[in-house]
């Protein structure tokens, strides 16, 4: 496994738990002497215990000798990062071609390279254009991740699907013999070509993301037309057709993968001059979403925020990670202490280091010291601890706001409560 990142080090460590020798390598000496020190360098639920089984099993190991990693395995996976460019919505492909550089320089026997990272259509196709030298001890087959962050192993334990691309047979079966303890238990082996593969994976993305966007967007007509957009979220998933995932009106979507993935899909289709309006219009609305939820702080409390107490609970783009991309949070944060406010904030993933140089922000150890005698707490992630809260006891502010961005409590309630309660999508 090429890349200790998210999806290099989970999919190898699963691979192991499954049997596999696996050899993990990575360039960041500090990331490997971590991981060979038992230390995991994301956060992901039971990560930590799967990589100290195998790494004592002896299925697992780490360097950053990738001659070594190379010319010991009989499947190479390319599982590093391919982000945005700055400035543009073009994929960086130079470390996906760096990689294969050193694959080249390498190898002395035939090997099966596997793209685990998201490319676009055709990278395959210029993988191959650099191996030319030693052409016949390569084959490139695509075989995309589908990891929820927080989900991840069970996602690779369980998956839906597993989409292998190549455009000859016999890698077919060999990537459907690694996979057979997961598809013994009923996950589908789906096979197409190598482009085929690359696409199968943007789309999925956007789809989603495209799902998210517009009921983000019925949830402002909600609002305004004095209905509740959960029903609308189950009226609708209540159709086989449609599925109520993804359908759960919130804050704007993050992370490493939507955000990425729909500007890497009209990248692609501008290069082919193709017009993905849709998919171009759930970029744009997703970058007004954070906007519009950030200005409504001000209708809340009132156009002068200076000294205002403000609290977050939780910071990172979802639960059950500490993936701070493109979270909410990064461009809430920096606007309410430019306004004067006083931000303290809490996650469960520990503090963060994109708030540290920002004036008037402060990370808290506990839910209690973040909350005390806050003018408003705003619920951004909905981690667990989260999610039965006694307001009044926490805050010691008889005028304390609430403004939850995830639908966690019920009107009715913090009604009772006499709280001043504001949510999404809701009257």
């Amino acid at each position: 496994m090429i890349g200790t990142g998210y999806v290099g080090l989970v999919s190898g460590v699963c691979f192991a738990d499954i049997g596999n020798q696996v050899i993990c390598v990575d360039k960041d000496k500090n990331k490997i002497d971590k991981l060979n020190s038992g230390i995991s360098p994301i956060y992901e639920p039971g990560l930590y215990e799967l990589i100290k089984k195998n790494f004592t099993a002896k299925r697992l190991s780490f360097t950053s000798n990738i001659d070594r990693a190379i010319n010991t395995s009989d499947i190479i996976f390319i599982c590093v990062g391919t982000p945005t460019k700055k400035g543009s919505i073009n994929v960086d492909l130079s470390f996906v071609y760096k990689c294969t550089k050193e694959i080249l320089k390498y190898s002395k026997r035939k090997k099966i390279i596997v793209t685990k990272s998201t490319v676009p259509v055709g990278t395959g196709d210029e993988i191959e254009k650099i191996l030319k030298k030693k052409k016949k001890l390569f084959t490139v087959i695509s075989n995309p991740e589908f990891l929820r962050e927080g989900e991840a192993i069970r996602d690779f334990r369980y998956p839906d699907r597993i989409v292998v691309g190549s455009n000859e047979k016999k890698p077919l079966n060999i990537m459907r013999k690694l996979y057979a303890p997961i598809t013994n238990k009923g996950s589908k082996f789906f096979t197409t070509s190598r482009r085929g593969a690359e696409l199968i994976k943007y789309a999925s993305n956007a789809f989603l993301a495209t799902k998210i966007t517009f009921i983000n967007e019925l949830a402002n007509l909600c609002e305004r037309s004095g209905v509740n957009v959960e029903d609308i979220s189950l009226g609708m998933g209540s159709d086989s057709r449609i599925g109520g995932r993804f359908l759960r009106a919130g804050p704007a979507y993050g992370g490493s993968c939507f955000p990425k993935d729909t500007k890497g899909l009209v990248s692609v289709a501008e290069k082919y001059k193709i017009n993905l309006s849709v998919v171009k219009s759930v970029i744009k609305s997703n970058q007004e979403r954070v906007n519009l939820l950030t200005k409504r702080v001000h209708k809340i409390l009132g156009s002068n925020l200076k000294n205002k107490k403000i609290s977050f609970l939780g910071v990172t783009f979802k639960p059950n990670t500490d993936d701070m991309r493109d979270s909410t949070s990064l461009k809430m944060i920096p606007y309410l202490c430019k306004k004067g406010a006083v931000v303290n904030y809490y996650d469960p993933s520990g503090h963060k280091k994109e708030f540290k140089k920002i004036k008037n922000c402060f990370f808290k150890r506990d839910i209690k010291s973040n909350c005390l005698k806050a003018d408003l707490i705003i619920l951004l992630t909905e981690w667990d601890e989260f999610k039965s809260l006694n307001f009044r006891s926490i805050t010691k502010n008889k005028k304390v706001k609430v403004y939850d961005l995830r639908n966690l409590y019920n009107n009715d309630e913090m009604k009772k409560d006499n709280l001043e309660y504001y949510s999404i999508g809701r009257s």
